[in-house]
C-alpha cells in the first residue's frame, strides 16, 4: 500500500505566530491560506501543515497520488482502495468514504491514539 506524501499537521493556537517561528527554522510557504487559518510549509524533504481550529490535535497526514514535492504522481494507489485493505487487515477506521471517485479521506488511529488522516485531493 502506497500512502503517498507525508506531513505533519499541526494544531496551532496563533498561526501568524507558529508561521514566524517556522520560518525562522528555514520552512517556506506552499500551499493554504493564512487568512483561512491554514498553511502548508516545506524545508528540504520535510513538510508540515499549521491549522488554527481545524484539528483536535497534532495529526500524521499522508496524500496518495502526491509527491513529497506535491505533484501529481500515477499511478497511485486510491484512498478506496487503502480504504479496503485496512478493513482487510482488520484496522479500524473512523471516518469512512462517501464517494466513488475523486477527492476524499479517512481517518484511523494507532495503537497510541495517534490520529492518522489519509487525505487525497485528486
Amino acid at each position: 500500500m502506497n500512502l503517498g506524501a507525508f506531513s505533519l499537521s499541526l494544531n496551532v493556537k496563533d498561526i501568524k505566530e507558529s508561521y514566524a517561528f517556522y520560518q525562522k527554522l528555514g520552512f517556506t510557504q506552499i500551499g493554504g491560506h493564512i487568512d483561512q487559518l491554514w498553511l502548508i510549509l516545506k524545508n528540504g524533504e520535510s513538510i508540515i501543515g499549521l491549522f488554527q481550529g481545524m484539528i483536535e490535535q497534532n495529526t500524521l497526514t499522508f496524500n496518495p497520488g502526491w509527491s513529497q514535492e506535491g505533484k501529481h504522481v500515477d499511478p497511485y494507489d486510491d484512498v478506496r482502495v487503502i480504504h479496503d485493505l485496512l478493513v482487510k487487515e482488520k484496522i479500524e477506521v473512523e471516518a469512512h468514504i462517501k464517494t466513488d471517485q475523486g477527492p476524499a479521506y479517512l481517518i484511523l488511529k494507532d495503537p497510541d491514539g495517534n490520529p492518522i488522516l489519509i487525505d487525497q485531493h485528486r
